[in-house]
């Protein structure tokens, strides 16, 4: 049996899991049946002692059991939650301790150990959650202070009268979910429910691709909070326990306390070694998944070494950026992937763009390959000169010749901002029709050369891009601090990749620090050629 901590997640091996949960207090169990966005997709995915059963969950004797093959084809996850109990008096400290069990075929799998802190009195224990053709097991302890109907609210179930009415509970369309995942500027949604085809979850998840590997990426943010937080847990212990045994002055200097500073370290050293061990299986999991994904993932999201590169062009949702990783954390890499186009701009924090060019070379190779059915047109500002490699290679889809002279920048950028305005006043007047082509803009040396007038441009292309499918790429040192306001903005605005080794990347899940080790293309003449294929 398995102890988790918040965040952490397991696999799961059973055909059927059952959940239960203990406290002090009286509960209720329930489970609420989800998509991607955590939101229920119809009045059966509340399962309640009201209406115990949907399609694949069933409550009955105060547990609630999931045949996991016959759960909807849409539903991404189970969440499972508890209560006060709704005929009991309502308890004034909140529901206190609680522990969650989960059984697989029978046998306890894991147990999650849940204290709520400010009196709420409803939470989610545990998610089971799709991974690919199996499933996995997630600790949450996620509490609700305004009770079942809080959490029901805040997961597309709308509830008429008091929380006890949960009979009356029926899906809420419309508004977003209060409780959907983090929202932070790094992440990324995941496919709708009705894009989901039954009995293809597979095919659907790799079609979906940054989708899988976002999803893969929070389950290594979560395992790698939990051994974070054990490891602050047993130090802090081993801290009080060693602080206790000296306090006395009298007794430091004894067998006793000496026995007693000496089992104080082997209770840390159990902890940190338990924590670090389930890290292991989870990181072991994780890498075996991303191994499987390699191989069926597009190629702009598949590693340099993926078959992907030596198949037919397929198109994809995203591309990748490079690998996160974090040495004290094991050998776990997890691919950092966005969406395209790039409505964010990317922006590649360097001194000198002849350094960043290796990076640049892999994004544009990527760009090229996410969409290999619109013709692409990349727009190059290249007023050093560090991109002339990339030229021939990149000759068919290149707008024009690389601007190399800080005169023509105005004019190149200038074209663009027509384009776009265009686009929006058609969009206004209600006939816009979508781009035909994946434009990609690259400004390198930004801002030295530029006109603030140039800034500006840049800036509304960062509103209006999209309407002409443009993805923006600028090269240059992080002007977030910049003493021209536009500038600075720009800058704030933009998606910063760190070319500088230590300067940490934070998952928004759970705020852990990553290093990103940024894509390079390979500078082998014959390899640049193959990733930067050109179909068009």
């Amino acid at each position: 049996m398995i102890q988790l901590k918040a965040g952490q997640n397991t696999p799961l091996t059973g055909d059927v899991v059952r959940f239960s949960a203990k406290a002090d207090v009286a509960l209720d169990i329930s489970a609420l049946v989800v998509a991607e966005n955590l939101r229920v997709l119809a009045a059966e995915d509340f399962v309640s002692y009201n209406r115990p059963r949907a399609q694949g969950v069933t409550l009955s004797d105060g547990a609630v059991a999931i045949r996991l093959a016959e759960v909807r084809a849409d539903a991404t996850a189970v969440l499972l939650v508890v209560s006060a109990d709704s005929v009991a008096p309502a308890p004034s400290a909140g529901l206190g301790p609680v522990t969650a069990e989960l059984f697989e075929n029978d046998v306890v799998a894991a147990e999650f150990a849940i204290t709520p802190l400010a009196g709420e009195t409803a939470l989610i224990c545990l998610e089971v959650y799709r991974r690919g053709t199996g499933w996995k097991l997630r600790a949450v302890g996620q509490g609700y202070a305004g009770g079942l109907a809080q959490l029901l609210t805040a997961h597309g179930v709308e509830v008429d009268g008091a929380q006890e009415n949960a009979a009356s509970a029926t899906p809420q369309a419309g508004a977003g979910s209060a409780a959907a995942r983090p929202d932070g500027q790094d992440t990324i949604s995941g496919p709708r429910a009705q894009d989901l085809r039954a009995g293809e979850p597979v095919q659907v998840e790799v079609a979906h691709g940054l989708d899988r590997l976002w999803m893969i990426f929070e389950d290594a943010a979560r395992s790698a909070a939990a051994l974070i937080s054990a490891r602050d847990y047993a130090a802090q212990r081993l801290d009080h326990e060693l602080s206790a045994a000296v306090s006395d002055p009298t007794t430091r200097n004894t067998p006793a306390a000496e026995a007693a500073r000496q089992a104080a370290h082997r209770r840390s050293d159990e902890l940190i070694a338990i924590a670090e061990g389930n890290h292991h299986r989870d990181s072991e999991h994780l890498i075996r998944e991303l191994a499987d994904a390699d191989r069926l993932l597009p190629p702009s999201l598949a590693s340099w070494e993926s078959p992907a590169w030596e198949g037919p062009p397929a198109a994809s949702n995203g591309i990748r950026l490079g690998e996160l990783h974090a040495i004290e954390r094991g050998p776990l890499r997890v691919p950092y992937c966005v969406p395209v186009p790039l409505h964010r701009p990317l922006w590649i924090d360097t001194e000198s763009s002849s350094a960043a060019a290796p990076i640049v070379g892999a994004l544009l190779a990527r760009l090229l390959a996410a969409d290999p059915d619109r013709r692409v047109r990349v727009d190059m500002i290249d007023l050093t000169g560090a991109f002339r490699g990339l030229v021939g290679p990149l000759t068919p889809v290149l707008n024009g010749p690389p601007v190399t002279d800080h005169t023509d920048i105005s004019a190149r950028l200038q074209a663009l901002v027509d384009a776009a305005e265009l686009a929006e006043l058609a969009y206004e007047g209600g006939v816009f029709t979508p781009p035909v082509e994946h434009r990609v803009l690259l400004a390198a040396d930004f801002p030295h050369g530029y006109q603030a007038s140039d800034a500006q441009r840049i800036g509304s292309l960062m509103v209006r891009g999209d309407l002409i499918g443009l993805s923006t790429m600028i090269v240059g040192s992080d002007e977030s601090d910049s003493g021209d306001p536009v500038v600075a903005t720009l800058s704030q605005a933009c998606r910063h990749l760190p070319t500088i080794d230590g300067t940490p990347l934070f998952d928004p899940w759970t705020g852990s620090p990553w290093q990103l080790e940024l894509d390079l293309l390979p500078r082998e003449p014959e390899r640049q050629a193959r990733y930067l294929r050109v179909n068009h």
